[in-house]
């Protein structure tokens, strides 16, 4: 290390940075060239002094110097007792018919150029700010959106009320300005507003299928661009009914005379309701077919299906237990 600045300064690692600058001003008042004349040697120890105050009054610029310093003294303390205990171990008197030659005073000992160190520090932190300052895009947002399969077959447009988060304009994310907590994002550094979107969703569009949104995500830093924001579109299935292609199947439940005498359903459909005949005699599980009542689409228009399910009462009154029987014994003597 060629300077310690420190004894510069005439004063320890451990000075204050008031200490710092009260011995810089007396140092400079004493070694200025208007007071100590304008030779090569005061002005070599008034650039010295200039040099050491530059780099201890800026914490960060001391904090890199101090390390070095002590790797610089810990490096050196062991070369030293490396060379002791070499010439301890060597006989003086002793003669080599091969004699090494002399080893560079530099090359066995340890040099360390802190002003290179520093400079490349310097360059490392100007680097790391520009790149802190540089332009950077604002995150992407991902979100789900639920149609109907209707929906997902004809196309339709669906309006979102998303939650975005930004770095808060006023403080630009830092939190504080002027020493004081950012008023406008209370100390988060960030604010968060909801805003529409009116999406549209094309017509045949598949299940998780995605929708990006060009700079609707979250806005950059720093000038950059803003982020976008991915719609995942989740097809679900309508309440009561299922879909198989263009079909629409339909469970309807009836009581078991209904089933055996046969009865009328009102039954909603996407082209209205309509009113479904259950023959008399109609079986568990048996399926009726409504021509041209399913999903609509380019290629034509589906059928829904219905499926009998015939559903036994969970409780009956005696009187119809007593039905119950006198049917059982009237089947029973068909049957003989």
């Amino acid at each position: 290390m060629t300077k310690d600045y420190y004894k510069i300064l005439e004063i320890s690692e451990f000075s204050t940075q008031e200490e710092i600058k009260s011995a810089y001003r007396r140092l400079a008042r004493k070694w200025h060239p208007d007071v100590a004349g304008n030779t090569d040697d005061v002005i070599s120890m008034f650039k010295s002094i200039n040099e050491a105050y530059e780099i201890l009054s800026d914490k960060s610029r001391k904090t890199d110097y101090d390390k070095a310093r002590k790797f610089y003294n810990y490096a050196r303390s062991n070369n030293t007792k490396n060379m002791n205990t070499e010439s301890k171990t060597t006989n003086p008197n002793s003669k080599r018919e091969n004699p090494e030659p002399e080893v560079n005073n530099k090359k066995r000992g340890f040099s360390f150029n802190w002003e290179e160190f520093l400079s490349r520090k310097h360059a490392q932190n100007e680097l790391n700010k520009e790149k802190k300052n540089a332009p950077q895009k604002g995150a992407d947002i991902h979100t789900n959106v639920e149609i109907s399969v209707f929906e997902a077959i004809n196309g339709t447009t669906k309006v979102i009320n998303m939650l975005q988060t930004q770095l808060c304009p006023k403080c630009a994310g830092r939190k504080f300005i002027n020493g004081q907590t950012c008023h406008h994002c209370n100390g988060k550094g960030e604010v968060s507003n909801y805003k529409k979107f009116s999406v549209k969703i094309p017509a045949g569009i598949k299940n998780n299928s995605k929708i990006r949104l060009s700079g609707e995500g979250e806005k950059g830093i720093n000038g950059g661009a803003s982020g976008d924001m991915y719609l995942t579109v989740i097809i679900i299935e309508p309440k009561n009914y299922k879909t198989e292609g263009l079909n629409i199947l339909k469970t309807v439940q009836i009581t078991p005379y209904d089933a055996v005498l046969g009865c009328d359903i009102k039954l909603a459909t996407l082209q209205g309701n309509v009113s479904l005949k259950i023959a008399p005699n109609t079986r568990n599980g048996q399926k009726i077919r409504l021509n041209g009542c399913g999903i609509e689409s380019a290629s034509g228009t589906g059928d829904m299906i219905v499926t009998a399910e015939i559903q036994i009462p969970e409780q009956i009154s005696a009187e119809e237990a007593a039905l119950y029987r006198q049917l059982k014994e009237l089947n029973a003597n068909k049957s003989k």
